[in-house]
């Protein structure tokens, strides 16, 4: 439900407006809501063709008529759910209300940016909407759990990220020194860019060691990348975990699958049947 309220007396033209904008149970509401959503698909995927070559030199002028189109109707769109609010300061600084200013925004900033309606893009978060259209709020709950577990594991991840860095550096020096400018490691950050596309297993092949010490150095890097790779997965699994288990200084884990069973009274694992201890 949305903090927002309508403005004008009920049943004034704001008042209804508001219902058919805002409002997602009526019959209007929900034809509106569809609407936007069929609007902001096309205008992305108009964006989207116009960047390629072929399709721009020979519907350019369609695809222009058409951002300008829909660039109008998001923008009337727009100063008419300002108008329809009690507080359009309020709105306008929210989530959606951000995002349904930066919709409207690229085209008119690529009056003084070349390109600039690239940015136009940005509609697709529009559609998060669904979420209110198909009355799909029941799952949110799953996104406050990640959101929860992605919070708890910050500080686990900045220290890993920080001793990946460590590493790439002192490896990314150490490939410069055996290398050097002639196998193209010109410099220690060129080094670096090696050592993270190669612990990253990226892989672009655009340098590479020829020394023996260097790719006995690269092999060692690699295998190093197929460990670190699972570390921030295995954090973050381990704070969802936590966070979907309720508080209970009880809870049992499997010893055949790892499941937390926090009710006391079970006897057998609820995910794989197993006997509990």
């Amino acid at each position: 439900m949305t903090p927002l309220a309508a403005a004008g007396a009920p049943g004034s033209t704001r008042a209804r407006s508001y219902e058919i904008i805002f409002g997602h149970e009526t019959f209007g509401g929900k034809a509106f809501d569809v609407i936007l959503l069929i609007a902001i698909v096309l205008s992305v995927a108009t964006v989207i063709l116009e960047s390629v070559q072929g399709l721009r030199s020979d519907y350019g002028g369609v695809f222009l008529g058409l951002e300008v189109a829909f660039t109008v109707v998001f923008t009337l769109e727009y100063v008419v759910r300002l108008w329809c609010v009690d507080r359009p300061a309020r709105y306008a600084l929210s989530f959606f209300g951000l995002i349904d200013f930066m919709a409207v925004l690229p085209t008119y900033l690529s009056l003084f940016v070349p390109g600039g309606q690239v940015l136009a893009v940005v509609r697709i978060l529009r559609v998060l909407r669904v979420f209110r259209v198909l009355k799909l709020g029941r799952y949110m709950g799953a996104a406050a759990v990640l959101t929860t577990a992605l919070r708890a594991s910050r500080f686990k991840i900045s220290v890993f990220l920080l001793a990946v860095m460590s590493i790439v550096v002192v490896v990314g020096s150490l490939m410069y020194l055996i290398e050097g400018p002639a196998t193209g490691f010109t410099s220690i950050p060129r080094g670096v860019y090696w050592a993270i596309v190669t612990l990253t297993t990226v892989g672009y092949g655009d340098i590479a060691p020829t020394t023996p010490a260097g790719q006995i150095l690269a092999s060692m890097v690699m295998i190093l990348g197929y460990a670190i790779i699972a570390v921030p997965t295995g954090i973050v699994t381990a704070e969802i975990t936590a966070a979907r288990l309720p508080p209970s200084s009880s809870v049992r884990a499997c010893t055949s699958c790892g499941f937390g069973e926090p009710d006391d009274a079970a006897a057998f694992c609820r995910a794989c049947g197993a006997k509990l201890n």
